[in-house]
């Protein structure tokens, strides 16, 4: 089994940044697909950014390309979105998503094999 771990959430104001953290532990490989998606209350969850085995591949959903970055850590296990200029409506709940089955994971939620309990993100007006 592998488990996964997000860390980094909280409050901030809106323009403010954070660093969300994934780490996996358990029987892992270090050649994991990884992705980052979010719910925001009543709302379905949705695509946020992606990352491949290599990193040498990311993708990143239409609101927040260039303003959000995705980057993995393979010696430890793991994957980081740093999130810049944050908005209000960005409230939601964060979970990181991991897949050993494919080299990119994309913005399909039925591709990832794992997924982390989630972290919430609350930005204030």
């Amino acid at each position: 089994q592998v488990q996964l771990v997000e860390s980094g959430g909280g409050l901030v104001q809106a323009g403010g940044s954070l660093r969300l953290s994934c780490a996996a532990s358990g029987r892992t490989t270090t050649t994991y697909a990884w992705g980052w998606f979010r719910q925001a209350p009543g709302k379905e969850r949705e695509f946020v950014a992606a990352i491949s085995w290599s990193g040498g591949s990311t993708g990143y959903g239409g609101s927040v390309k260039g303003r959000f970055t995705i980057t993995r850590d393979n010696a430890k296990k793991a994957v980081h979105l740093q999130m810049d200029t944050l908005k209000p409506e960005e409230t939601a709940v964060y979970y990181c998503a991991a897949t050993g089955r494919a080299y990119y994971g994309g913005q399909l939620e039925r591709t990832y094999d794992y997924w982390g309990q989630g972290t919430q993100v609350t930005v204030s007006s």
